[in-house]
Parts: structure tokens; C-alpha cells; sequence
């Protein structure tokens, strides 16, 4: 299926969409009014994890409800082993991955290369602390769209997350195994539009890069209580 047939859940499909028709994510921050899909942009991901919005809609992720990732290589393995031991799965390295929503974390697994399958090359070198990918690097084998109770996230020079109490675990090789469940969540969510209405994205994590700075400066600077 090309990802232009791909169903998106509401909140994606109202997001900004590239040229090529691909819906803009939250986090990707914008440059000459285009945007830069190699960067993952520190403000917005600081703006999302403490105003709890998804990294992909950069709608609200209610109160108390389960958040999402998509998980893949040793981290997934780490998963699956302690979910077949009965073991309780404990996060002890942070991540620079944010959470989501579920329909959202199932679009991004079916519909990004990088996810979607474990031959999928990096086009840009990507680091942070106990992460780097080369460019050209494969993803590797085995995948997860996971759900956690809770995250907690710390600000240097990146923002970095961890995630307690793990709960769904649905592991894939290729992300279009997910297609049906993003189906019946997109159906869903059709079948409930409007009752509540889904909220807006907030105009800082559209298109307007000086908004997503000025917010940004605003979370910092509560956060040094200045």
C-alpha cells in the first residue's frame, strides 16, 4: 500500500503536509517554510513533553491514559524477553524517542521508512547520549508498538525520556503488520468524530518555527524559575 493510502487517524491528517503529500510530524521543526525531516527540533520536543501533546499530532495525551512508542532492534528484544520471562520490564537507559498516541504510533510504524522496515538505511547521521546511527545504518530486525503508564523527561542538551510500567506490548518485523489495528483505530475515531470534538494542535507546533522558539524560551525559563 503507498503511504498516500495509508488511513490517518484525524489529528495527523490536520496536521501540515510536505510536497509530497507525507503530514509534517510535531517534533520536525520548519526552516525556510519548508520541513526538515532529519531534525528532530529540542523545542518542540521540550514544548510537547511538558504540555503532554503527542510528538506526532502535538494534540493532548489525556490525563492517566497509557502513552505510546515505537520501539525497535535490542530495545524490543529486551521487551519480548521479559514479557516470555514474566518479569517486569524496567527502562534504565533514557531515550531521545517522545511518546503519543496509540493511532498515532501505529501510523508512524506503518508509514515511516526508518520504522516501517528493518532494512530501512538512515539518510542523516543522528546522535545523543547512547545513540548514534550513521548514515546508510539499517534500522535491524524486530519492532514494537508499546504502551506505557507514565514518562518522565529531563532537559540538557537534548530532552531526554523514560518510560515506567510498560503495558502493551505488539511487537512486528515489518510495520505493516499493524495496518488492521491503525484500520479499526481510524474507524473509530470516524465513528466517534465530533463527540468530543478532537482538540486542536496548538499554532507553536505548526508551521510558525519563531512560535515554537518563543514557547520554548517560556518552558525554559519556568524551568529555571526565572
Amino acid at each position: 500500500m503507498r503511504f498516500d493510502e495509508v488511513p490517518k487517524p484525524v489529528a495527523i491528517a490536520a496536521r501540515p503536509h510536505d510536497g509530497r503529500g507525507y503530514p509534517v510530524l510535531a517534533i520536525t521543526p520548519w526552516e525556510n517554510g519548508e520541513p526538515r525531516f532529519a531534525i528532530t527540533g529540542t523545542a518542540r520536543i521540550l514544548i510537547c513533553a511538558a504540555e503532554r501533546l503527542c510528538s506526532i499530532c502535538g494534540t493532548p495525551m489525556a490525563p492517566g491514559s497509557p502513552v505510546w512508542r515505537v520501539v525497535a532492534g535490542e530495545e524490543a528484544d529486551a521487551m519480548a524477553a521479559a514479557r516470555a520471562a514474566g518479569t517486569a520490564y524496567e527502562n534504565a537507559a533514557a531515550t531521545v524517542e517522545p511518546p503519543g498516541h496509540r493511532a498515532c504510533m501505529l501510523y508512524a510504524a506503518v508509514v515511516c521508512p526508518w520504522l516501517a522496515r528493518p532494512n530501512a538505511r538512515r539518510s542523516n547521521d543522528a546522535a545523543a547520549p547512547g545513540f548514534e546511527i550513521a548514515r546508510g545504518e539499517q534500522r535491524g530486525y524486530g519492532g514494537a508498538v508499546v504502551s506505557f503508564d507514565e514518562y518522565e523527561a529531563a532537559v540538557g542538551e537534548f530532552v531526554m525520556f523514560r518510560f515506567r510500567g510498560l503495558r502493551e506490548f505488539r511487537p512486528h518485523q515489518l510495520g505493516a503488520e499493524h495496518l488492521d489495528t491503525l484500520l479499526a483505530a481510524v474507524d473509530e475515531q470516524d465513528a466517534e468524530a465530533g463527540t468530543p470534538a478532537i482538540p486542536e494542535c496548538p499554532p507553536y507546533l505548526l508551521t510558525d518555527e519563531s512560535a515554537a522558539e518563543a514557547r520554548y524560551a517560556q518552558h525554559l525559563r519556568a524551568l529555571r524559575g526565572i
